[in-house]
């Protein structure tokens, strides 16, 4: 099974609906590729913003700095329902146009085998815990290059990334991409290509998703003649037709 989630590393959301994912994975007992692509929520943000997270919140939407406070402390109790330890009034601004071009790294080198499995998975779940948990700036070069190495790629690309703008047309493609889905917010999720969950829903709708992905790829039930084997008598394979 493979699953295609579209998410950004300073969106709460998006960490809440990786772990229930997560949870519905172990719990069916599924295995699943899971491939994370880019999507910014803000392509206009800054590393050098003064503003703290409510601050920016409030003005975002036009209410009052209680309300932004509110609401992240919702979030907050949210987030510690699934594990997760959320210090949004530590959280730094960030443009993460490069945590994105380094996950890109990451699935290239994942998928020629230069690094083990799993590797871009763990890049992001350290971005996320970097800004939500950890109060770190997920938009600097010296923080990004050691959170991506402390993941396992090598240091030396992680450096040359970041000092061009490799990527950066594949960042803008995952975004095109997701808009075409129709997804116009974060997380948002494509389970072999069929099913898609938007949002972090609870955990029994994406169980439901992968039950029904199951479902699609279980093999059909043989009907054959009476006496009739199964193997093939009146079809052609690999090695030919048989007369």
């Amino acid at each position: 099974m493979r699953i295609d989630v579209w998410s950004d590393v300073v969106c709460p959301w998006c960490y809440i609906g990786k772990r229930r994912l997560e949870e519905a994975l172990a719990a069916s007992g599924d295995t699943a590729t899971v491939v994370w692509h880019s999507f910014q929520l803000d392509p206009s943000s800054t590393n050098d913003d003064p503003r703290d997270l409510a601050t920016r919140l409030a003005e975002k939407y036009g209410r009052g700095r209680d309300w932004a406070l509110q609401a992240n402390a919702q979030v907050t109790d949210i987030a510690a329902e699934v594990g997760l330890e959320y210090h949004l009034d530590q959280a730094k601004p960030a443009n993460t146009v490069d945590a994105h071009r380094l996950l890109h790294l990451a699935r290239e080198l994942e998928e020629a085998g230069e690094v083990p499995a799993e590797t871009q998975g763990r890049l992001k779940e350290r971005l996320l815990k970097a800004y939500f948990t950890d109060g770190l700036p997920v938009g600097d070069h010296a923080t990004l290059t050691e959170l991506a190495t402390e993941a396992g790629l090598p240091t030396e690309q992680v450096r040359e990334v970041l000092a061009s703008t490799t990527y950066t047309d594949d960042v803008a493609a995952d975004q095109a991409q997701a808009l075409a889905y129709g997804a116009n917010g974060v997380p948002f999720f494509v389970i072999d290509e069929k099913y898609g969950v938007s949002g972090a829903q609870p955990v029994e709708v994406f169980q439901e998703a992968l039950r029904r992905a199951n479902a699609d790829r279980k093999p059909v039930t043989l009907i054959t003649a009476p006496g009739a084997t199964t193997d093939g008598d009146a079809a052609c394979g690999p090695d030919g037709c048989p007369i």
